[in-house]
């Protein structure tokens, strides 16, 4: 299989986008894959939801990034065999500051990660909630994007201005970019808001949508706060269930 890097995006915070990161790429990596997560956010939630701490990483995301680490000093294990991440730390928050005077300071990333894909099958990047160019550096270097929607009033409005986003992006920077698809979160059957908002979606962008929606699961909040995928916290809980679905619907379409 040839390895697919995976943008997990939306400018919008609060969307379930880490969630999805995390477990797309644990379920991934039960089903055999060789999976990199890449926590890109300098809140860190993804490298904390794997289980590590982020104030005990000796090297991390920025320090590959700034040349300051070899990328064998920025990989970690977890609790998967086959998943590895490359955790972030406060340091990523001056990240977009220092990459401005570096020279092709958009393609940073894809540069820092390109022998990797001789390693991996799935390359999963979790973006900050900000369409910096920290994001941009994970649009270069993606071949898809996987776009979390929450379920709310808003959504098509913040998915039309991503789209839009990514448009320029491939025509100006990576011809090869698609979207992998939308996924809807934090869906809740019983209101008759996230009823229409789901209608609307699938009316709007059709094959595009993912046939799983995440709905909403205290499983799924709670289990970052034990460092741990769904997977493991609660193998049989809805969300678990859901983002078992959805990996294999990506790993389906690829």
């Amino acid at each position: 299989m040839t390895c697919k890097v995976l943008a997990v995006v939306n400018q919008k915070g609060g969307v379930g986008k880490t969630t999805t990161a995390i477990n797309t790429a644990s379920y991934l990596s039960e089903f055999g894959n060789k999976v990199l997560l890449i926590d890109l956010d300098a809140q860190s939630n993804a490298t904390s939801g794997v289980g590590l701490r982020p104030e005990n990483i000796e090297y991390s995301i920025y320090d590959l990034l700034l040349n300051q680490a070899d990328i064998k000093d920025v990989l970690y294990p977890t609790a998967f065999d086959n998943l590895h991440v490359i955790p972030s730390n406060r340091d990523l928050a001056g990240a977009e500051v220092e990459m401005v005077g570096c020279d092709s300071r958009e393609t940073m990333l894809k540069d820092r990660i390109q022998l990797l894909r001789g390693y991996y099958d799935y390359i999963v990047i979790d973006c900050p909630p900000s369409l910096g160019l920290l994001t941009l550096n994970a649009l270069v270097a993606a071949d898809r994007t996987l776009i979390p929607v929450q379920c709310e009033y808003f959504a098509l409005e913040g998915i039309a201005s991503l789209i839009n986003t990514l448009t320029l992006v491939k025509e100006t920077y990576n011809p090869d970019l698609e979207i992998s698809g939308i996924v809807l979160t934090m869906y809740d059957k019983r209101t008759a808001l996230n009823r229409q908002v789901a209608e609307n979606v699938r009316t709007y962008f059709k094959e595009l949508i993912y046939e799983t929606i995440i709905p909403r699961n205290i499983r799924l909040s709670e289990a970052p706060s034990h460092g741990l995928p769904i997977a493991l916290y609660k193998a049989d809980s809805r969300g678990a269930i859901a983002y078992l679905n959805l990996a294999r619907e990506v790993n389906r379409r690829d």
